[in-house]
C-alpha cells in the first residue's frame, strides 16, 4: 500500500464525486483512511489496493474501472451491489462521465463508431468473443451450453430445465411443426437446432460466422443423430438464401450494431415465407435513454464485445418497418430471468476458477469476466437494461401466437 498516495488529486476528486451518491451505501477503504457514502439497503464494501485506481477511474471513466478491476488494482465485497447502486445513480453528477473521463470516452465511442459491421468485422468481432475457447464457455454454462437467458419456471427449477424451458417457450410462440423448415441465426453451440429437431421434428437450417461454434454444433449435431435434420452453416446471415416457414434468432441480433438493424429485417423479409413468423429474443436498452446510449461506450463494446449494440424496442420496430413487412404480433419482457441466469453463470466461473485457469487463462482474464458478468446482472436486476421476445409475421400470417403464463411470481 506505500505506493498510495493519501493526498493524490485524483483520489480527492474521486472521494468528492462519491459525496453525491444516493440509491445506496459505498464504504472505501485505501490504506490511509476508510470512507463510506451514501444511504440505503443496498451496500458494498470497495478496497483500493493501488492508487493507480483512482487516475483510471478519472481519466477513463467506467471503461477504467473495469481495467483497474482486471489488474488487481481494486476488490469489492460485492460487485452487484455496487453496479446496482452506480446504475441508480446515471444522470446524476458521475465520476464516470464527467471530466477529463468525458474526453477519453468520446475518443472510444468515435473509435467504436468507426467499426462498421462489414462481413469481415463482424466475423473478427465474434472471433474475439465467441472463439474464447469453447473449454472455456462449459465451465460456466449449462449442459446445454445455451448463452442466453433462461426462462425458470419455479425457483427449484435448474439452469439446464430454465434453458430448455426458454427454447421450448420460443418454439412454441412459434408454432413450429414437424413439416416446418426453421431457419436459426446466430447456432451458439447448436442448443436450439438440436432442441427444434428432436421435440419438433422439423428441419433446421443454422447459421453462425463463428468457425469453433460451428464445429461444436455439428459434432454435437452428429452425436444426437440428426444429421438428416440440422444443417450447420458457417455463413454470414446477409448470405443466406432461401424460404423458411420459420425463423429464430436468440441474442445474436446485438452483435450486429445500430446501422445494421434494417439491413437484418430487410434479409429476414427475403427468407421468411408470406406466411411465416420470426422469432427475436433481444438484450434491449430502455427507448429513453437509447440516444444518450448511441452516443457513450462502455468496456463490454470496447472490450468484453466490440461492435456490439443493445438496441431499444423503437430501434428495432422502426428498423422493421423501414425496410420490411414484418409486423409486431407479440412481445414478452424476460429481463429478470437474465439476472438469475447471470447470477448462476458466475457462480460457475467462481467454483471453476482454478480449473479454468488450468486450461491457460490468466487472473486477469477470470476477474474481467467476473466483473462483466456482475455488472449485467445488476443492470438487469435494477430493470436498467431489459430482454425481450419478439414474434413478427409475414403479411399472410392469420393464427395465434401460444403465450404460456407470466413467471414473474417465481423470480427472486
Amino acid at each position: 500500500m506505500s505506493s498510495l498516495n493519501a493526498g493524490g488529486i485524483w483520489r480527492r476528486l474521486v472521494l468528492r464525486r462519491l459525496s453525491s451518491l444516493a440509491g445506496g451505501r459505498i464504504s472505501l477503504q485505501d490504506g490511509f483512511g476508510r470512507f463510506a457514502h451514501g444511504e440505503g439497503e443496498l451496500q458494498c464494501a470497495v478496497t483500493v489496493h493501488d492508487h493507480r485506481f483512482y487516475k483510471a477511474l478519472v481519466f477513463r471513466g467506467g471503461i477504467g474501472a473495469a481495467e483497474a478491476y482486471e489488474r488487481g488494482w481494486w476488490d469489492c465485497d460485492d460487485l452487484v451491489s455496487l453496479g446496482r447502486i452506480l446504475v441508480r445513480n446515471i444522470g446524476r453528477e458521475s465520476i464516470f462521465e464527467r471530466g477529463l473521463a468525458s474526453i477519453f470516452c468520446t475518443a472510444q465511442w468515435l473509435s467504436h463508431r468507426l467499426r462498421v459491421n462489414t462481413r469481415a468485422i463482424s466475423r473478427r468481432n465474434i472471433k474475439e468473443h465467441y472463439d474464447l475457447g469453447n473449454e472455456f464457455f462449459a465451465l460456466f454454462l449449462d449442459q446445454t451450453m445455451t448463452y442466453s437467458s433462461a426462462i425458470y419456471d419455479g425457483p427449484s427449477m435448474t439452469q439446464e430445465e430454465a434453458s430448455i424451458n426458454k427454447l421450448r417457450r420460443i418454439a412454441d410462440k412459434l408454432g413450429v411443426q414437424p413439416e416446418h423448415h426453421v431457419l436459426e441465426i446466430g447456432t451458439g453451440w447448436g442448443s436450439n437446432a438440436i432442441f427444434l429437431a428432436q421435440t419438433y421434428g422439423c428441419r433446421v437450417t443454422t447459421s453462425t460466422i463463428s468457425a469453433k461454434q460451428a464445429d461444436v454444433a455439428r459434432e454435437r449435431v452428429r452425436e444426437f443423430g440428426l444429421q438428416d435434420r440440422v444443417e450447420v452453416l458457417e455463413m454470414d446471415y446477409r448470405d443466406l438464401t432461401g424460404k423458411y416457414d420459420r425463423l429464430v434468432s436468440i441474442e445474436m441480433i446485438e452483435a450486429i450494431g445500430h446501422r445494421q438493424l434494417p439491413t437484418f429485417f430487410a434479409h429476414c423479409t427475403k427468407l421468411v415465407k408470406p406466411e411465416g413468423l420470426a422469432a427475436i429474443q433481444v438484450i434491449t436498452m430502455p427507448d429513453q435513454g437509447y440516444r444518450r446510449y448511441l452516443r457513450s461506450i462502455d468496456f463490454i463494446r470496447t472490450t468484453v464485445f466490440p461492435g456490439s449494440c443493445c438496441p431499444s424496442r423503437t430501434a428495432l420496430l422502426n428498423a422493421a418497418a423501414k425496410a420490411s413487412d414484418m409486423r409486431l404480433v407479440h412481445l414478452e419482457e424476460i429481463g429478470r430471468h437474465y439476472a438469475r441466469t447471470l447470477a448462476e453463470w458466475r457462480e460457475r466461473l467462481l467454483d471453476n476458477w482454478e480449473q479454468i485457469k488450468l486450461l491457460g487463462y490468466s487472473e486477469e482474464f477470470l476477474r474481467l469476466w467476473n466483473f462483466y458478468l456482475c455488472y449485467c446482472e445488476a443492470g438487469f436486476a435494477e430493470r436498467h437494461i431489459g430482454t425481450a421476445q419478439m414474434i413478427f409475421s409475414r403479411p399472410d400470417w392469420r393464427g395465434e401466437v401460444a403465450v404460456a403464463r407470466a413467471h414473474e411470481a417465481v423470480l427472486r
